[in-house]
């Protein structure tokens, strides 16, 4: 489970201080440039792009460098994957893009020519056509005669060939691109709709919501302990009136893609860290090979038993957003180093998980009884690739299989540079200014915010989604809570870290100074999900993204539960709204009563009342705030969503020997959109 652009709005104002551990990211930048370096690169639509840098990656020897390359490349071949995953038509159009890029010759100046780019930069950056977050297809500004006058313009053996005529390729894409009818969203999460006719994603073809769902019924065992993740790895079709699997694998669907991932995983193979590492590489390479889940299973538990290595990577179709039913999982790859000193905050929590899980508010029934295996780090991510990239979690807790991560433990990190360069970039935005009730709330964050932001990162990675644990006999979270299962996983894990936010035993175990880090938390939080993830909605829309919902439903429903007591207060000062807390203690109580009630809904499977508690605090929005947060917003010149440039890793090589691996930083998003759409360019396009 992640954190998929978790606080990514608040992240985005974190002002003038870092987390402590933090400071030597800073301090090795500076050393290694003689010039301040730029994370901030660009800002268009509704989106910013950042770059990162890899503190420590020069000082790694040269087996490691050589390791992280191996990865690196494995990572980026997947590509092409998430791009299909996400639409059956995005290889089409990605690639016709790029063509129109590389070899128009008019004139670049124009209106229409910007409007163009802005569009498919905002294509590069969501893997697609459809908006990374809300899942609403982009619109494009320029009109339906240029793009056909673009298409005509190029050179018709410079565009995708499959079958294709300058013409025929108009015919086909301009009602794709241009009418918003035509597969409007690829996640929908609307309970009133077939959830899988009404979803753009290529996950299932010719098949409805019912016909799924009474599909898996029949082949998930509800009583089997340790069940594989029916349908991670493959598409759901209807062939000749038969429900078939289209595995992906080495020789089935995607398989020019995976071959590449596979060629790559062997050769980091020979230069693995430990034997435990080699281990869980060999097992994920014979998943990919066979595209038996059980040896996903078998990795995810090798994976999890690697704790020694400085390097790491997560590959594979791990997490399930894209998939309304929450079967599907998405193509994603992270390679990262460990931040060796700012694991020991990180660490300090692990080492305690028993302890959080013995003291929750939850129901005795629903408390593991062990907690197994739960190692903690913070990451210096290297490169990231699929789901995870362009935009980016900023924690995860792997794996995703409840069984595993029972008998077995999971892995949580913090992304820390990620995290810093988010910071670093938002510098001086003058968020805090406009949406700070007061001085002291304003004082609160600028000392006690980044620390907060961190610590509720690492709670709800290393915590709280280890925490808990369902009924025997329940099943599955996506058979059982279906298209609220996401949201109400993620308001669990948010809720153990609010609920302890503010425990004094985050202070006696040295992670963070006083309480006054958990109440600069508890105000982030609720000014957050009460008032400004709002201004990434346009006028009129609900929520839909699972992650914005949990934090709607938790924050609206305290804010509720509380108006006796005044514990959150709706505050009106020079016509703009604030929602203040008056009672911080109070409100940890009531953090805690709905985490109860949250983790009740998943031990037991209660569809109903998931489906009511998510319906009721989660979902709609108020117009009028919305509104008014908009127009707040709208005088920053802050665009609500951020990305990632990657650095490029380069293999020095002498007599067919890697002798030594450089790191760079591009600075351009276009370009290294356009090198990674040639580089690594392994699927066909569909007719």
């Amino acid at each position: 489970m992640k954190v998929k652009r978790l606080y990514l709005a608040l992240l985005f104002c974190c002002a003038l201080f870092i987390l402590e551990s933090c400071k030597k990211v800073e301090d090795n930048a500076n050393a290694s440039s003689e010039k301040e370096f730029k994370f901030l690169t660009e800002q268009f639509a509704d989106l910013k792009i950042i770059r990162y840098q890899v503190p420590g990656f020069d000082e790694l020897s040269l087996k490691e460098k050589e390791l992280c390359y191996y990865l690196y490349q494995a990572a980026l071949s997947g590509r092409d994957i998430i791009w299909d995953q996400n639409y059956k038509h995005n290889l089409l159009i990605r690639k016709t893009l790029e063509s129109i890029i590389e070899n128009y010759k008019g004139d670049k100046e124009a209106a229409e020519w910007n409007q163009f780019m802005v569009y498919a930069k905002r294509v590069f950056f969501s893997n697609g056509i459809h908006h990374h977050y809300s899942t609403s297809k982009i619109m494009p500004e320029f009109s339906k005669e240029f793009f056909a006058t673009l298409v005509k313009s190029i050179d018709p053996a410079k565009l995708p060939s499959d079958g294709f005529t300058p013409e025929s390729l108009i015919t086909t894409l301009t009602p794709i691109l241009f009418d918003p009818s035509v597969d409007a969203k690829r996640v929908n999460l609307d309970s009133n709709v077939d959830l899988v006719k009404n979803s753009a994603n290529n996950f299932y073809e010719g098949l409805t919501q019912k016909e799924v769902e009474d599909y898996y019924s029949k082949i998930i065992d509800k009583n089997n302990n340790t069940p594989i993740s029916y349908g991670l790895n493959s598409k759901l079709i209807k062939e000749n009136g038969k429900i078939v699997e289209k595995t992906w694998k080495v020789g089935g669907m995607y398989s020019g893609a995976i071959e590449k991932i596979v060629y790559w995983l062997e050769k980091a193979i020979t230069v693995a860290e430990t034997p435990q590492q080699q281990k869980a590489l060999e097992i994920l390479v014979d998943f990919y090979k066979t595209g038996d889940l059980k040896k996903f299973d078998d990795y995810n538990i090798a994976w999890v038993a690697d704790t020694a290595s400085r390097t790491d990577v997560v590959n594979g179709f791990i997490e399930v957003y894209g998939d309304a039913l929450g079967y599907r999982a998405s193509y994603e790859s992270v390679v990262s180093i460990k931040d060796m000193e700012a694991t020991k905050r990180i660490a300090a929590i692990s080492k305690e998980a028993k302890w959080f899980e013995d003291n929750s508010p939850l129901m005795p029934n629903h408390k593991k009884p062990t907690v197994t295996g739960i190692s903690a780090k913070v990451i210096t991510v290297v490169v990231e690739a699929g789901d995870a990239s362009p935009s980016t979690p900023i924690g995860i807790n792997l794996p995703n299989a409840n069984w595993i991560r029972r008998d077995h433990g999971s892995k949580s990190v913090n992304l820390g540079n990620i995290v810093y360069a988010y910071g670093q970039a938002a510098k001086g935005n003058g968020f805090m200014q406009e949406f700070a009730f007061d001085a002291k709330e304003l004082e609160f964050e600028e000392k006690y915010g980044a620390l907060g932001d961190n610590l509720h990162t690492d709670m709800h990675e290393v915590i709280g989604h280890a925490s808990g644990q369902i009924n025997p006999g329940v099943g599955q979270p996506a058979e059982t809570l279906k298209n609220y299962a996401s949201t109400l996983e993620e308001a669990r894990a948010d809720l153990v870290a609010l609920y302890y936010m503010l425990d004094n035993k985050l202070v006696e175990i040295g992670v963070m100074p006083s309480l006054e880090v958990g109440k600069a938390q508890y105000n982030d939080y609720i000014r957050n999900g009460m008032m400004t993830q709002l201004v990434r909605l346009k006028p009129g829309d609900n929520i839909e993204e699972s992650h914005m919902r949990n934090r709607q439903l938790i924050a609206q429903w305290v804010f509720e539960k509380g108006k006796a007591e005044n514990v959150i207060e709706k505050v009106t000062k020079e016509n703009k709204t604030y929602f203040v807390i008056r009672n911080y203690e109070k409100l940890r109580t009531l953090f805690g009563e709905l985490l109860r009630e949250v983790q009740r809904i998943k031990s037991e499977g209660d569809f109903k009342a998931g489906q009511s508690l998510v319906e009721t605090y989660g979902v709609k929005v108020d117009p009028i705030l919305h509104k008014e947060v908009l127009a707040r917003y709208e005088k920053l010149k802050i665009a609500p969503y951020g990305g990632f440039l990657n650095p490029k890793l380069v293999a020095v090589e002498k007599d067919g020997k890697i002798t030594d691996v450089k790191i760079e930083y591009p600075a351009d998003f276009t370009e290294q959109m356009m090198f990674y759409g040639k580089e690594y360019a392994f699927l066909p396009v569909k007719n």
